[in-house]
């Protein structure tokens, strides 16, 4: 069964000491061995409507700040979520978080943002916590290569 090139992944990540950037890289990395799909992998701050609107599932790569989300996170949710809103009902998503803590309220927050976008999760949230291993660098690479795979062959 072949691929549509014609979809898109978004990865959308912020990070400041570069470890939620390795994952979001590894992801996209990852989701780039299935040719058939366009990957984008974009800094929270530059990722605005358009993005979200073009693309058939989106990666949310975020550090843990204060047991929450990182704000140019938050910002990106805050300017697509009303342009976007009925226009992206069931688009998959999946999450990944560096923590130095917890990460689990991280997760909440997001997760309860994508349910006013009506988005679906197709994934279980990983959660980096601590230094970033060899294993979290493959577990990202692999959760982008799944998420790829599942939109190439329209199993979401």
């Amino acid at each position: 069964m072949a691929g549509d090139a014609s979809k898109q992944l978004l990865i959308v990540y912020h990070s400041q000491g570069g470890s939620t950037e390795s994952l979001a890289r590894a992801a996209s990395e990852g989701a780039a061995r299935e040719e058939t799909i366009n990957v984008e992998l974009r800094r929270a701050f530059d990722a605005g409507i358009d993005d979200l609107l073009s693309c058939h599932g989106l990666l949310i790569c975020s550090p843990e700040n204060l047991g929450y989300m990182a704000g140019a996170i938050k910002d990106f949710f805050d300017r697509t979520f009303y342009p976007a809103e009925g226009k992206v009902d069931q688009l998959p998503y999946a999450v990944i978080v560096s923590a130095g803590n917890d990460g689990t309220n991280t997760v909440t927050q997001i997760e309860k943002i994508a349910t006013g976008y009506k988005f679906r999760r197709i994934a279980d949230p990983i959660i980096v916590r601590g230094a970033v291993t060899d294993d979290d660098i493959e577990r990202c690479r692999e959760q982008g290569q799944a998420f790829a795979a599942g939109l190439a062959f329209g199993i979401f």
